[in-house]
C-alpha cells in the first residue's frame, strides 16, 4: 500500500474574552506581577464563562479553520480532539463538536496526554490519512483548565489558561511543499503522580471529601516537572530533526508548549534558535496545555510570521508524563 503524504491545510484558534491578569490574581492570592513574571514569563491568561465548555471553542475554532479551508464540514471523515478537560466524561469532545458541526457517521474521538495532546492527536490523524482511511481530519487542542484549577494554591492557579486550536489536515499533492514530515512521540508513566487531577474518576470518585480537599483541581509538583520537561522537550526536538537530516540551523520557526519562558528559552538554546526563531505567546495565555501549540501556531499564521514553506518543529511535554514533537512544512 503506497502512503498518502500529508498536511496542515488550515489552523486557527479561540479564546474567551475574559481576561485574568497577574495584578488580578494578586487580590486572590499571596503572589505578586513580578513573582509570576520572573518565573513563568506569564502576565495575562484567558479565562471561561460558567458557560463555555471546551466543545464551544473547539467548535469556534473548526469554524475559523474550515473558512480557510478549501474543505467543507461535511468533507471531513475523522475528527480526534485532545483534551483534559472536555465537556463530559463521556461522551466524547468531539462526538459534540461532531454534532456541533452537522457532520453524522464519521469516527470522533477524544484522546488524553495532556500538554503533548496536540502532538499526539496529529500523530494518530497522520496515520489514518498516510495509509488512505480517510481523506480530511479535523484536529484539535482544547482546555477549560480554569475549571479544575485551585484557587487557593498559589504555585498553581498563576499558570492556567483557556483556550483552543483547531487543524484541518488532509492529503499533501504532487508537487506541493506542505507537508507534516515526521511525528515523534513518548511517555513515563512512572512520573504520573508529579502532575495529575486525582479525584473524579474509577480511582476516587467525587465524594464530599474529595470535594472539600480540593481533589478535583490539578496537583503539580514544579521544581521536578520543570526539570524533566527541559530535557525531554529537547531530546524530542533533537530526535525529529537529527531523524530527519535537519539540524536547529535549518528551522524557519520552534513552536513550543508554552508552559514556562524558562524552559522554552533552554529548549531553543539547545536547538541554537535565535529568539526570532521561537514562537511564544504565553505572556497573553499563559499555559493552555494541548491548546497552546495550536494557539500559537494558528497566531503566527495570522500575523504573517509563519508562511508557507517555513520548516517548524511542534515540541511539547506534558502529563502522563508525555513528550512529543512534530517536522512540518507549513
Amino acid at each position: 500500500m503506497s502512503e498518502h503524504r500529508v498536511k496542515i491545510d488550515s489552523i486557527a484558534k479561540a479564546t474567551p474574552e475574559k481576561v485574568l491578569s497577574n495584578a488580578d490574581l494578586e487580590k486572590i492570592v499571596d503572589t505578586s506581577d513580578e513573582w509570576i513574571r520572573t518565573r513563568t514569563g506569564m502576565v495575562e491568561r484567558r479565562i471561561s464563562n460558567e458557560n463555555t465548555a471546551a466543545s464551544d471553542l473547539v467548535y469556534e475554532a473548526a469554524e475559523k479553520a474550515l473558512k480557510k479551508s478549501s474543505i467543507k464540514a461535511r468533507d471531513i471523515d475523522l475528527i480526534v480532539i485532545a483534551t483534559v478537560t472536555g465537556d463530559h466524561p463521556f461522551p466524547s469532545t468531539a462526538c459534540i463538536v461532531q454534532s456541533k458541526l452537522g457532520i453524522h457517521g464519521c469516527p470522533a474521538f477524544d484522546i488524553s496526554a495532556g500538554c503533548s495532546g496536540f502532538i499526539y492527536a496529529i500523530t494518530i490523524a497522520k496515520q489514518f490519512l498516510q495509509n488512505g482511511f480517510v481523506h480530511n481530519v479535523l484536529v484539535a487542542g482544547v482546555e477549560i483548565l480554569t475549571k479544575i484549577t485551585n484557587w487557593k494554591d498559589r504555585g498553581t492557579c498563576v499558570l492556567f489558561g483557556d483556550g483552543a486550536g483547531a487543524a484541518i489536515l488532509t492529503e499533501a499533492h504532487k508537487g506541493e511543499i506542505s507537508e507534516i514530515i515526521d511525528t515523534f512521540i513518548s511517555a513515563d508513566g512512572k512520573y504520573g503522580n508529579l502532575l495529575i487531577q486525582e479525584a473524579g474518576g474509577s480511582r476516587m470518585p467525587a465524594s464530599k471529601e474529595t470535594v472539600e480537599k480540593n481533589l478535583h483541581t490539578v496537583y503539580m509538583e514544579g521544581n521536578k516537572i520543570f526539570k524533566i520537561a527541559v530535557k525531554s522537550m529537547g531530546d524530542a526536538a533533537d530526535i525529529i530533526l537529527t531523524r530527519n537530516g535537519f539540524t536547529g540551523e535549518d528551522l524557519d520557526w520552534l513552536v513550543p508548549h508554552q508552559a514556562n519562558l524558562r524552559i522554552i528559552d533552554a529548549t531553543a538554546k539547545r536547538l541554537r534558535l535565535l529568539p526570532q526563531q521561537v514562537i511564544i505567546n504565553i505572556e497573553k495565555y499563559g499555559n493552555t496545555s494541548s491548546a497552546s501549540i495550536p494557539l500559537a501556531f494558528a497566531e503566527a499564521v495570522e500575523d504573517g510570521r509563519i508562511r508557507r514553506g517555513d520548516l517548524i518543529v511542534l515540541d511539547a511535554f506534558g502529563a502522563g508524563l508525555t513528550w512529543g514533537s512534530v517536522l512540518l512544512r507549513y
